[in-house]
């Protein structure tokens, strides 16, 4: 099952539990995934990872199309479907207009047109000021899990020699 991964699984990731400097191998199991074609990103995704000018940044850079797709010509019809959710369910518009300029919309919206599971540290939301991928997901039918939940069902296992 392939999955498609939310910004913040990699700025957290960064951040807080596999730093660069103490956890490489996980960096390594997220190209070795790439390559195995079960683990992949967004264009959009890498544009927000590129502007933090940091070493993120740089992983980011180094990694193309293969890793951070582009949108496609069967994404077209998602991003309208997603679009007309977003507008026609009961979020403020602020919140709509927000989701409609940033990755997730369009996160969400490739993962509708290609089947892959959303992979985030987000969680389902009541509130109508802000429009989260797992509430998107959802109500479209799309698999949705925490990069810990996906590192179990692919069995990744960081071992120390």
């Amino acid at each position: 099952m392939p999955y498609l991964l939310d910004t913040n699984v990699f700025i957290q990731s960064k951040n807080l539990y596999y730093g660069f400097d103490f956890c490489p191998v996980f960096w390594d199991w997220l190209d070795r995934g790439n390559k195995s074609h079960i683990v992949f990103s967004i264009e959009k995704v890498r544009d927000e990872l590129i502007a933090g000018d940091d070493e993120l940044a740089d992983w980011a850079k180094q990694r193309g199309a293969d890793f951070f797709l582009p949108p496609s010509t069967s994404t077209l019809p998602s991003l309208e479907l997603i679009s007309e959710w977003a507008k026609n369910s009961k979020y403020e518009p602020s919140a709509v207009n927000t989701f409609l300029q940033v990755a997730d919309y369009y996160l969400v919206a490739q993962a509708h047109a290609e089947r892959f599971t959303v992979v985030t540290h987000e969680v389902v939301s009541n509130s109508l000021k802000i429009i989260k991928i797992h509430n998107a997901c959802i109500s479209h039918n799309l698999k949705v899990m925490s990069p810990y939940e996906m590192l179990r069902a692919e069995k990744a296992r960081f071992v120390l020699a």
